[in-house]
């Protein structure tokens, strides 16, 4: 038995949880998937183990993603997840449970944060720090947040994009859109199916979208053949599908997510808009690295548009930052808000 768990810091995302615990980094990063029976609020499986079983279950089971565009979806399940996952990170023999820092959407609302704060305590965690996950996202991509300078980050995630312009440790004007990968991956497979008559997986989608899409046209002619089900008989059926058709596919994510950023770019006062001018535009979130993303952006607005390094990671590495300094910033006087 141990008398202290280690602090940890936990991005709970729409399709991916990441687990970063204090002197040893991140030790999970597994999907946001929670499979039961129907009627038992006992977990078979989360998580990669949850993963595994997706679209193999029987009637009497259930798959669950206990989080939709941010927020909480389905209580019970999350606080499954959360449970497994802390007790994974940190073992459950502790007699002084951890601190928590977790991200959460800029445009939460009271009751929304509310309900994740009850779901991390029915855990047995009793303090826990609320960080706005664009925040936390740029302290991951090394951005000089606590500065008298602006910096404008945009989190594609799963879910939703949070498009953030920070200063001085805080959010100056953002917006959240429930706009991601999972929406890009809909695209897809809406598209497949009005073109061609064909019904694929989400699985399926997001491999297409990661070999194949691009946020620009593409000329080079690859493609990718597909295996679905024909909606036109009981029969397989396999297409190829091109670079080009991907890409008309994803083309209206791309644009709600400009939009995103023209609006918060739209309010930021000018001493903070001339800086992001000079210092660009940073890309974080896994959804980011859709091919071309960050070239389309920068040819749509006129200014330099950065792929963060790990951007998939940003989130928890900023949240990672401030365990590892907790004293330090409580000293400074920067510690995110204590629920």
């Amino acid at each position: 038995m141990h008398f202290k768990a280690p602090d940890i810091g936990l991005d709970l995302g729409t399709c991916n949880t990441v687990v970063y615990v204090k002197n040893e980094g991140i030790v999970i990063s597994e999907p946001t998937l929670v499979i039961s029976r129907r009627g038992d609020k006992k977990p078979i499986a989360v998580g990669e183990d949850a993963q595994r079983m997706y679209g193999r279950t029987s009637d009497a089971e259930i798959a669950i993603h206990p989080i939709r565009n941010g927020m909480i979806a389905n209580y019970d399940a999350t606080v499954l997840l959360l449970r497994a996952f802390i007790s994974k990170a940190v073992g459950e023999s502790n007699l002084v449970k951890p601190r928590l820092v977790m991200s959460i959407p800029s445009e939460i609302d009271e009751v929304n944060r509310k309900a994740l704060t009850a779901a991390v305590r029915a855990c047995g965690l009793k303090k826990v720090y609320l960080i706005e996950k664009p925040l936390a996202a740029a302290i991951g991509a090394g951005l000089s947040v606590f500065e008298p300078e602006g910096c404008m980050v945009v989190d594609v995630g799963g879910g939703t994009t949070e498009v953030a312009v920070v200063s001085l440790g805080g959010l100056v004007v953002s917006q959240s859109i429930p706009v991601g990968g999972v929406k890009m991956d809909e695209a897809i497979v809406n598209h497949i199916k009005h073109e061609f008559k064909m019904l694929i997986g989400a699985k399926t989608a997001e491999d297409v979208k990661l070999d194949l899409a691009s946020a620009l046209p593409q000329e080079n002619g690859s493609s990718v053949r597909i295996r679905g089900r024909d909606l036109l008989s009981p029969s397989a059926l396999e297409i190829d599908y091109t670079a080009q058709q991907a890409y008309g596919a994803v083309r209206e994510p791309c644009r709600a997510i400009l939009t995103a950023i023209k609006w918060v770019l739209e309010r930021t006062p000018p001493e903070l808009a001339s800086d992001i001018m000079k210092n660009g535009i940073y890309l974080t979130g896994r959804a980011a690295q859709l091919y071309a993303l960050d070239q389309y952006i920068a040819n749509e607005l006129n200014i330099q548009v950065i792929l963060a390094k790990d951007p998939g990671d940003c989130t928890v590495l900023g949240l990672g930052y401030i365990v590892e300094n907790l004293a330090l910033l409580a000293q400074q006087g920067r510690m995110p808000q204590l629920n």
